[in-house]
């Protein structure tokens, strides 16, 4: 892969991976106030138990968005492993080079197209 190639998708990697601790940053610090709210009598009413679940349930929803995002991170992290030890946009699989337009579409990915087809079929046929 030529350098200009790599330069690009290592501006990919690292934008996406900003927008992502920056939603992760974001989440908590929803979570961290929404936890405050909930912990302080801030109403002159009681909370329904309704209410309650229902903050329960956005807590958890926020945390699975945060878990999500810190996989993808991780992902990227090694896509930008791989690109400093030179075998980026190698499938691990077969060892073919990975196509363009799936590096522009998942610029970690570490399988071609085909690999990761398997990979799932094998997954869904347990």
């Amino acid at each position: 892969m030529k350098k200009a190639d790599l330069k690009k998708y290592e501006q990919l990697l690292l934008a996406k991976r900003a927008k992502l601790v920056q939603e992760i940053e974001e989440l908590k610090e929803d979570s961290a106030s929404t936890i405050k709210d909930a912990a302080g009598d801030l109403s002159s009413y009681s909370y329904h138990m309704a209410d309650l679940g229902t903050d329960a349930q956005e807590r958890e929803k926020r945390f699975q968005l945060a878990a999500k995002s810190g996989r993808l991170i991780y992902h990227i992290d090694e896509a930008l492993r791989r690109m400093k030890e030179g075998n980026f946009g190698v499938c691990e699989q077969c060892g073919k080079e990975i196509s363009r337009a799936r590096l522009e579409a998942v610029p970690h990915a570490r399988m071609c197209i085909a690999c990761k087809e398997k990979e799932e079929q094998q997954k869904a046929g347990r």
